[in-house]
């Protein structure tokens, strides 16, 4: 074994400071992210009563917004998210479900709870779609502003595209079908719309998790922390990196992502550029790139903008299969995506996403799995044959896992002292040990599903969005159904 004592010693003296550089560098950027947000949100919040959100709810000049909510297989949660997309506060909105060829019984249950009749309207063909529409349908009563387009299985991107070719607003959103917004959801993330017209393109808005939660005619009565560990440990992430970190993105003009869970985006934009890319895994991604593209190309006057304070609630994985899917997917799609775009990297002429953004997400989330679990063999193979230094070993630990903590701590404490969701102590405790419980085994297992999902990209295996089991809003109508012998749902592409 003195072949691999000296290997691993040679390995791990070249390693150990380059390692202990990258993680230093990484967490501190992702530290100046956080402050870089709680500016955003002390601003945010001293003009949070003049922000004119009632004078847009009852003006008859607010744009249009169209919301499109894919559906595949989502019979456990359908009726309580399109209700609380019709109940929204808004002057003029109309939803768009596209139900993309559901095995279960998705499309029936919208049939009945709205009274569907078909509507023989044709289809403008604005932009390419693939799934044959076997059906559009709209409410018998006139004042539901509520269209069902019935169609075969084609996947959630196009099953979006189709929902925009049949749009008759200025804006749309899209919404997944697990997903319920916040009364003034549209009123927020429409807002930037209204104070800039002509640059805003699209905005993003916040996405959390309900798992848990009590919800009652599509609205959260009761915000509750989830049961399971993991699903406690993706809220933490959730609020890193979709609310902080996006935050800070949007602030330095250089936002390249906006979730598929809720996004808007002009019309007439998304219609120029094509829809999203149905030959893409990470379509969200892709298409907040192509606009940035878009944007910088045509020397165009316009950004993309982040909204802190609108909320999508939406159910996330709950058990250690779904969950290995979504990540692998996830990254797959980060790989994919920044590769087909390679060339805006340290290109001038696109500014602050080729110089920073980007670099950021090649370097520190697209290779993150990779230098993590390089560490975690050499250290702990070092350590079993005594060819590691402990000192220096603990070192790693502290820069990477230790400082890390200390990172999401501060992302927790900005979120708190700004939004203050959680009411109960002991939800509040279960974040503090969610942060802890993080790097004690979860940092690890998907560091492994993003290496197996960029390694599946690299190797142009066949694409598969994977499934989401779902279990239903908490105290929602739908889910004594699904209790009473309905069963689940799933979602795949």
């Amino acid at each position: 074994m003195t072949w691999l004592y000296d290997l691993l010693t040679d390995v791990f003296a070249v390693l150990v400071w380059p390692s202990a550089i990258y993680f230093l560098l990484g967490n501190t950027l992702m530290l100046l992210l956080i402050l870089l947000a709680s500016r955003h949100f002390t601003r945010y919040l001293r003009r949070s009563e003049h922000r004119g959100e009632d004078a847009m709810a009852a003006s008859p000049v607010s744009l249009g917004v169209s919301v499109i909510v894919p559906a595949y297989n989502e019979s456990a949660v359908i009726l309580t998210s399109v209700r609380s997309m019709l109940d929204l506060r808004y002057p003029d909105h109309e939803v768009i479900v596209v139900n993309d060829g559901s095995a279960d019984d998705t499309f029936e249950r919208l049939r009945v709870a709205f009274d569907l009749v078909e509507d023989h309207r044709d289809v403008p063909g604005r932009v390419p779609v693939r799934g044959a529409i076997r059906g559009i349908w709209r409410s018998r009563e006139g004042g539901v502003p509520l269209l069902v387009v019935d169609k075969e299985n084609s996947g959630r991107s196009d099953s979006v595209n189709i929902g925009l070719d049949l749009a008759s607003r200025e804006l749309v959103v899209m919404v997944d079908a697990d997903s319920i917004l916040e009364p003034d959801a549209l009123l927020s993330v429409s807002k930037p719309f209204a104070d800039d017209p002509d640059r805003i393109v699209a905005t993003g808005g916040v996405v959390r998790i309900v798992n848990n939660s009590r919800v009652q005619g599509g609205r959260i009565t009761e915000l509750r922390m989830p049961k399971q560990i993991i699903t406690r440990i993706q809220v933490v992430e959730y609020l890193r990196a979709f609310l902080l970190g996006r935050t800070a993105w949007s602030d330095l003009n250089a936002l390249i992502l906006i979730s598929g869970a809720f996004g808007m985006f002009r019309r007439d934009v998304l219609i120029e550029v094509g829809g999203l890319d149905a030959d893409s895994i990470g379509e969200d991604f892709e298409l907040v790139m192509r606009i940035q593209r878009w944007i910088r190309d045509g020397k165009r006057d316009a950004r993309v903008q982040f909204v802190a304070e609108p909320v999508s609630w939406t159910e996330a994985p709950s058990t250690i299969k779904v969950l290995a899917r979504q990540r692998r997917r996830w990254h797959r799609g980060l790989w994919e995506v920044l590769w087909k775009y390679r060339g805006m990297l340290l290109n001038p002429k696109y500014g602050r996403l080729g110089f920073v953004a980007l670099p950021y997400y090649w370097l520190f989330e697209l290779f993150a799995p990779l230098a993590e679990l390089v560490g975690i063999v050499i250290v702990v193979a070092g350590l079993a044959v005594g060819a590691v230094d402990p000192g220096a070993a603990v070192l790693l630990l502290l820069v990477s896992y230790g400082y890390g903590t200390l990172v999401t701590l501060a992302a927790i404490v900005v979120e708190e002292a700004s939004f203050h969701r959680y009411e109960r102590w002991r939800d509040l405790a279960a974040i503090l040990w969610a942060v802890v419980a993080e790097s004690l085994g979860y940092r690890q297992l998907t560091a492994i599903w993003r290496m197996q999902g960029w390694w599946a990209g690299i190797t142009n295996r066949k694409q598969v969005w994977g499934e989401m089991t779902r279990t239903g809003f908490s105290g929602s109508e739908e889910t004594a159904d699904a209790s009473a012998g309905e069963g689940q749902s799933e979602r795949a592409d």
